[in-house]
């Protein structure tokens, strides 16, 4: 067993491994993910007594989104096999070994008590390289060699930033990676509100940390403005899942304009213009 000791936002790193775990564990999962399932097992910490009883529910939500990315990954790499796979403060998420294709680089830029947990249970391989550095070092950027396309991936982490950090980190990817995207997810406004407020609490006492990034969804297109070298932004769609409300009332939530705010999370691409 490896013990885990972390609070505040790298602890949600701990919360996102369970619930994905629990979905994996399901007779019908949305996300096969064996790694993560193993990762719970050897981790000491105490999982349920912080987070509680996993939500089938909430635990689904989660994998869905996780898919989502994964997907983009997917897509990115069948047009870009040698590329370059940038994850940003992904914790101990094991995409790559659900999404690689035995050719691509992937870095993975972490803060340095999340690097530390990441080395510890999931350590880099010939092509994977892990960095600890905060997303916003920008300087994380020298360390890419985008000759061969380059997409970055934010799971998880632009709710956490102040909005002028979301804005200065979509600006420095534009900057230097013509060509390239950028994945990312974000909460709406009255959930980044709630969050400030503390009202979210698990019976145990766990506290989502404060989001002081919220996104609305009719709001995306000001991402445009984050830089002149963003072409196009665009909402990714939640793939279906199982039961009535992942199946046929979620989908259903992202056409309509009036109810796409009150989904949890949305997920979408930055994509940047080629350099000149």
């Amino acid at each position: 067993m490896t013990s885990v000791e972390l609070s505040g936002v790298p602890e949600t790193l701990l919360w996102n491994l369970y619930h994905r775990a629990f979905e994996a564990r399901q007779p019908d999962p949305v996300l096969e993910d064996p790694k993560a399932v193993e990762l719970v097992e050897r981790v000491d910490y105490p999982f349920e007594e912080t987070f509680g009883a996993p939500s089938p529910l909430l635990a689904q939500g989660q994998a869905l989104r996780v898919r989502t990315f994964d997907d983009a990954v997917r897509d990115f790499l069948a047009d870009h096999p040698d590329g370059t796979v940038v994850t940003l403060a992904e914790g101990l998420e094991t995409q790559f070994w659900r999404v690689d294709n035995g050719r691509a680089r992937w870095l993975c830029v972490e803060l340095p008590e999340t690097a530390g947990v990441r080395r510890a249970l999931l350590p880099g391989g010939e092509r994977q390289r892990i960095l600890a550095r905060s997303a916003l070092d920008l300087s994380w950027r020298d360390e890419v060699d985008p000759s061969r396309g380059v997409l970055i991936t934010a799971q998880g982490l632009l709710m956490y930033l102040r909005p002028p950090e979301v804005r200065q980190l979509i600006a420095g990817c534009a900057e230097r990676f013509g060509g390239g995207a950028l994945v990312f997810d974000a909460v709406p406004r009255w959930f980044s509100e709630r969050t400030m407020r503390g009202e979210m609490r698990t019976k145990q006492g766990y506290e989502t940390p404060p989001m002081p990034w919220g996104l609305n969804a009719g709001e995306l297109d000001r991402v445009r403005t984050a830089h002149p070298a963003i072409r196009e932004v665009r909402e990714l769609p939640l793939p279906r899942g199982r039961g009535a409300y992942y199946r046929t009332l979620a989908p259903l939530l992202g056409k309509v304009p009036a109810l796409r705010n009150l989904r949890p999370t949305m997920t979408a691409v930055v994509r940047f213009a080629d350099a000149s």
